[in-house]
């Protein structure tokens, strides 16, 4: 399938869900992009460019130091990695979409092939009237944030508190693989703009939920649930997920995040998630203990269980 913005190869289409080999295409797909990011922030920080925020890497332009590659071996990996990550998230245009030229408000300028479905704090949502699939606009902030991510710090009456902050693209691309490996709604990344720094996905088609359901007994089974004691986050049920054996906070997986895709299960569309900062967590003996315990067991208690012979 070709995508009809783009022109370019498509695993998603409407409602349909991708087969298995494709899904594990994709999860593949997004971890050789974070992997390809790693590389490049490495590489700039070897030769003196800064990589926090992220905004000016990933909009980085392939050959951008073309001059300079053949001159240092340092120049030339930031070469080869800007090259190799460009492969995988294209710079494309929002006139590839039918928007004008000069956009000023992508929901008031929507074009006919753009169905609006949503606005909110970091995204704008359309369905696409040609194959019905929907594409997600994610708007960058002037400072070059974009999205979201938790931010952490030590509390009174718990371990850990984690507040919302603002994100950036890797914080972003981190979290569409998260939402692959919850089995949530499949993600392709369309590609980012270079003129506005819009980082533009494609997701499988669902349907909506009650707007105010409660969702809270249905979160995804791969999700533990995290002690009060230990952790309190200002966002919808908070959630404890390993990835690659790393401890991670996963929330605000409620009503509007979470929709019925065409074989009847509920899967995620969106969340907001960051892992927990290993510094806090082991200055936290009762937060380090259960981590290591549940990352055996996720049904394993706040505290360890005691035989009655033992005591």
């Amino acid at each position: 399938m070709q995508d009809p913005f783009t022109g370019r190869p498509t695993l998603i289409q409407g409602s349909r869900l991708p087969a298995e080999e494709d899904r594990r295409s994709l999860q593949h797909d997004h971890r050789r992009r974070l992997e390809a990011l790693a590389r490049l922030g490495a590489a700039a920080a070897r030769v003196g460019i800064g990589t926090d925020p992220d905004d000016d890497l990933v909009l980085w332009e392939a050959d951008e130091v073309a001059l300079l590659a053949n001159a240092d071996p340092l120049w030339h990996e930031l070469h080869e990695a800007a090259r190799a990550f460009r492969a995988l998230l294209p710079l494309v245009s929002l006139s590839d979409f039918g928007f004008p030229e000069e956009v000023g408000d992508i929901l008031a300028e929507c074009p006919p092939a753009l169905r609006p479905i949503s606005s909110g704090v970091e995204a704008t949502a359309f369905e696409g009237v040609a194959d019905q699939s929907i594409y997600k606009f994610f708007m960058p902030r002037d400072d070059g944030r974009i999205g979201g991510t938790f931010a952490f710090r030590s509390g009174e009456d718990t371990a850990l508190l984690a507040e919302a902050a603002d994100g950036t693209y890797r914080a972003m691309l981190e979290k569409f693989d998260l939402i692959l490996r919850l089995d949530g709604m499949p993600i392709e990344l369309i590609g980012v703009t270079r003129a506005e720094g819009v980082l533009i996905t494609k997701q499988t088609l669902g349907e909506q939920l009650e707007e105010g359901a409660d969702t809270s007994r249905v979160q995804p089974a791969a999700l533990i649930p995290i002690p009060s004691r230990l952790l309190r986050a200002h966002r919808d049920h908070p959630r404890l997920f390993f990835v690659e054996g790393a401890p991670w906070l996963v929330a605000d997986l409620h009503a509007k995040n979470l929709v019925r895709a065409a074989d009847g299960e509920l899967r995620a569309i969106d969340l907001l998630a960051a892992p927990l900062p290993p510094a806090l967590t082991a200055a936290e003996p009762l937060l380090r203990d259960w981590l290591a315990r549940v990352a055996l067991d996720p049904t394993a208690g706040l505290l360890l269980e005691t035989h009655d012979d033992e005591l």
